[in-house]
């Protein structure tokens, strides 16, 4: 990671640029799979989901203010 950081540093302000979109847009595609990964049936966000539309059924919600 050292020797990555002191070529980042050494590089061109129109390179860093360019580095940072690429970068931007891997991070982007890598949260989108991690989230379509987490929302699959029995994944993370699939047993929340099913535990707040249990609770809602039986009327453990409350309206928001």
């Amino acid at each position: 990671m050292t020797e990555i950081e002191a070529a980042i540093s050494k590089l061109p302000r129109k390179d860093l640029w360019r580095l940072k979109e690429e970068l931007d847009r891997r991070c982007q595609a890598d949260w989108d799979a991690q989230i379509e990964e987490d929302a699959r049936s029995g994944g993370p966000l699939d047993r929340l989901a099913r535990k707040a539309l249990a609770d809602f059924r039986a009327g453990r919600c409350q309206p928001l203010p």
